[in-house]
C-alpha cells in the first residue's frame, strides 16, 4: 500500500511498449479488477439475500443476521454461504425436521450455490468483454494456482493475455499491411 504508486510507475516505465500500448494494457487491467470485484460483491449480496430469505421462510430466528453473514462468507468462492446453511440443514436433519432440512439443502445447492456459477461469469464477462466460459475457467484455474485470491487473479491474467494478444496481433497486422505496400 505504501509504495503502490511508485511501484506502479516503475513497472509502467520498465515495460518495453509504446505509451499508447501501455495505456491500453493498464486500462484493461483496471477494468478487469473492477469488474471482478464488482461481480464478487453483487454475487455475495445476492447469495446472502437468498440465504436470509430461505431462513425467514423456514422460520429460523435471526434470518437477517444469518443472511448478512452468508453475504460476507459468500466472498469465499464455492463454500462461502454453505458454511452457514449447511450446519443448519444438518441440525434440522438431526432434530427430525426432515422437510426443512431437505428444502434448505435443495435451495442451498440449486439456488444459492448456482448463483455463483451462473451469475459471476455473466457479470464479470460483460464488463471485461470476455466470454463467460473464459471467465469461469480462468477463475477456477486461478483458484487452483493461487487459492482464494485466484478468483480475481485468474480473470485478470486471462484478460491481460487476451489484451496483449489483441495488441500484438493488431500491431503485426499493421506491420504486415505496411510491408505489402
Amino acid at each position: 500500500m505504501r509504495d503502490g504508486a511508485s511501484l506502479a510507475a516503475r513497472i509502467k516505465q520498465a515495460i518495453p511498449l509504446s505509451p499508447e500500448q501501455k495505456r491500453y494494457l493498464f486500462t484493461k487491467f483496471i477494468t478487469v479488477i473492477r469488474a471482478t470485484v464488482k461481480g464478487n460483491i453483487v454475487v455475495a449480496a445476492l447469495q446472502g439475500t437468498l440465504g436470509g430469505l430461505i431462513f425467514w421462510i423456514l422460520g429460523i430466528q435471526g434470518a437477517l443476521l444469518w443472511g448478512v453473514l452468508m453475504a460476507f462468507l459468500s466472498l469465499l468462492p464455492a463454500i462461502g454461504a454453505g458454511l452457514v446453511w449447511g450446519p443448519v440443514a444438518i441440525y434440522f436433519l438431526l432434530t427430525g425436521a426432515i422437510w426443512q432440512s431437505l428444502v434448505l439443502i435443495a435451495f442451498g445447492v440449486f439456488v444459492i450455490g448456482l448463483v455463483d456459477n451462473i451469475l459471476r461469469p455473466i457479470l464479470v464477462g460483460k464488463d471485461t468483454q470476455m466470454p463467460d466460459y473464459v471467465v469461469l475457467i480462468s477463475a477456477l484455474g486461478g483458484m487452483a494456482l493461487f487459492g482464494l485470491n485466484g478468483f480475481v487473479i485468474g480473470p485478470v491474467i486471462a484478460a491481460l493475455f487476451i489484451a496483449t494478444w489483441d495488441l500484438f496481433s493488431s500491431t503485426t497486422e499493421a506491420h504486415t499491411d505496411r510491408s505489402v505496400d
